[in-house]
């Protein structure tokens, strides 16, 4: 929702300004530079990225519309979960999971959770992980190396999305100028004519800079940066449910487990241990 309300206070605080200095919004609608620009970008993205960095990055955008989903409600729901399952596994031992590891899609449990049951990354990666404690053929420390390498992965590959982005972003100004260039070239061809056409045509080859620039730290830049954020939200989350996981390897109580996890989480969005006791209390109920 910011990143809308964020692009149009750019664009609205440049054409305001701009038209303050008795500038015509006409001028700017320079569709040839839009295309030059807009086409070359498009063109050098896809050329320089997998179909998988292409679909990703459209759909990272569109998720920008949507609200963060690793909200203070989405730790909550989170801490709920790990508590029931780590307690089932207290009183049933680990064979008592297996039902629910095994099909995660099936599980009750889960599905009490629609906010975490809907995360399919994060499901597959608590249920994955509990098969291996099943197994017993994991030590602590070995653990610790496999999570943290599942984790280093997948945020290696998210971010090869914003990094993509960014390099485009970073590419509009020099097609930008591409599109001046190519404008001064028409603007030489008409040199014989009125000074009034000479001037419009240059106007127009300078729009292609304007818009380069424009969209490079105006649009594209920023956009990447949320993306970047976004990602690094649901790292921190993924690594929540690595900080639970461990603890309970160790052998600590269910309580504890959720209290390391909540002491992972960022400030701003964290409960606070008396709202933790309260949801821990709600689910043992």
């Amino acid at each position: 929702m910011f990143v809308i309300v964020g692009l149009v206070v750019v664009i609205g605080s440049i054409l305001f300004g701009y038209t303050m200095h008795h500038g015509q919004i006409g001028v700017l609608l320079q569709w040839s530079e839009f295309i030059i620009i807009g086409g070359a970008g498009i063109g050098a993205f896809l050329m320089a990225n997998p179909m998988t960095v292409v679909t990703g990055s459209l759909k990272a955008v569109a998720d920008l519309i949507k609200p963060n989903p690793y909200s203070e409600k989405a730790y909550g729901e989170l801490l709920q979960v790990l508590y029931e399952i780590f307690q089932k596994a207290r009183k049933d031992g680990l064979v008592g999971l297996e039902s629910h590891i095994e099909e995660p899609e099936k599980s009750d449990i889960f599905k009490k959770y629609p906010v975490f049951n809907a995360n399919h990354h994060a499901v597959s990666f608590l249920a994955d992980t509990l098969k291996v404690l099943l197994t017993g053929a994991v030590e602590d420390h070995h653990l610790s190396e496999i999570l943290e390498l599942d984790l280093d992965k997948g945020h290696d590959e998210a971010m090869a999305v914003p990094a993509a982005i960014n390099k485009i972003g970073d590419a509009m100004p020099g097609f930008g100028i591409v599109a001046a260039v190519l404008g001064v070239v028409i603007t030489m061809g008409s040199i014989g004519g009125s000074a009034t056409e000479i001037g419009e045509k240059v106007a127009g080859a300078l729009v292609g800079t304007f818009l380069g620039i424009l969209l490079s730290y105006g649009v594209i830049g920023p956009i990447a940066s949320a993306i970047e954020a976004r990602i690094k939200a649901e790292h921190d989350y993924m690594c929540c449910i690595k900080t639970a996981l461990l603890s309970f390897a160790r052998g600590d109580a269910p309580m504890t487990c959720v209290e390391f996890a909540r002491r992972n989480i960022e400030p701003v969005e964290r409960p606070s241990f008396a709202e933790l006791e309260a949801l821990t209390r709600r689910r043992a109920a």
